[in-house]
């Protein structure tokens, strides 16, 4: 959650999947050269919009050189009074572009049935544009996870490492984390390295070492393929995952780790 504040961003992010025991060997590696930010380990929510059709994803699965996805993020359960941060990335030619405002679950939702952007800006503006440019956006998937945070104290890399990612398609608040189905198997984690240029040569090494290999990983797009097989085989229909027209707003409730 280090770069929970900034408003706009423009780096490389390479994906890997990775084992219980893969996991202690990059964190064994880490050690003397990244450091945990001070947040520590901390609950991740993202909420996907997509059209009806599954437009958004569904082209994002397709691996075209451009994609783009829009998201209302969390850090940690989020009630009426809790900052959130809707988010708008893009993914060109490798090269991943993020624009964010903070904001909260009732500009949010009024947003979406219309309204104005949550902040007069450019980055508000874009976000608006890409809205209006799509229209009927809603909430379709909700993604949680546990996240770490690493740094480099004298340089621009940074990874995340994702335990636990689970998903559901139903009850589409930022208000608790259950009734949701894992994305990988028990143990698995997802790392993600954020790096402007290319990747310090240690590094290099130590995912060799521990036969950690890049992988194309979406979160959002897995849950679509888990939520869209399941549907074909019980009904022989696709579901739509767009199932609700605007965001509830949960009531509140105490937080927890």
């Amino acid at each position: 959650m280090s770069d929970s504040f900034l408003q706009a961003m423009q780096r490389y992010e390479i994906k890997y999947l990775m084992t219980e025991a893969q996991t202690a060997h990059l964190l064994s590696a880490l050690r003397g050269r990244m450091l945990l930010d001070r947040y520590g380990r901390t609950p991740i929510f993202s909420l996907y919009y997509d059209t009806p059709d599954s437009r958004l994803i569904r082209a994002s699965l397709e691996k075209p050189a451009y994609k783009e996805k829009i998201r209302l993020r969390s850090y940690g359960p989020a009630d009426a009074s809790s900052p959130v941060f809707l988010e708008l990335k893009r993914k060109a030619e490798g090269v991943v572009y993020k624009r964010r405002v903070q904001t909260s679950l009732e500009k949010t939702e009024a947003f979406f049935s219309g309204g104005p952007p949550p902040e007069d800006s450019q980055i508000g503006r874009e976000i608006a544009f890409f809205r209006d440019r799509y229209s009927a956006l809603c909430p379709a998937c909700l993604i949680v996870y546990d996240r770490e945070a690493y740094f480099e104290p004298a340089g621009d890399l940074r990874l995340t490492v994702d335990y636990a990612p689970r998903f559901r398609t139903d009850r589409l608040t930022l208000d608790h984390p259950d009734a949701c189905a894992p994305l990988l198997a028990p143990g698995g984690a997802i790392l993600e390295i954020k790096v402007q240029q290319a990747l310090p040569l240690w590094l290099s090494h130590a995912l060799d070492a521990g036969e950690i290999r890049k992988s194309s990983f979406s979160k959002y797009g897995e849950a679509w393929r888990l939520t869209h097989a399941a549907d074909t085989v019980r009904t022989g229909k696709e579901r739509k995952p767009c199932l609700i027209p605007s965001l509830r707003l949960p009531s509140p409730r105490a937080s927890f780790s």
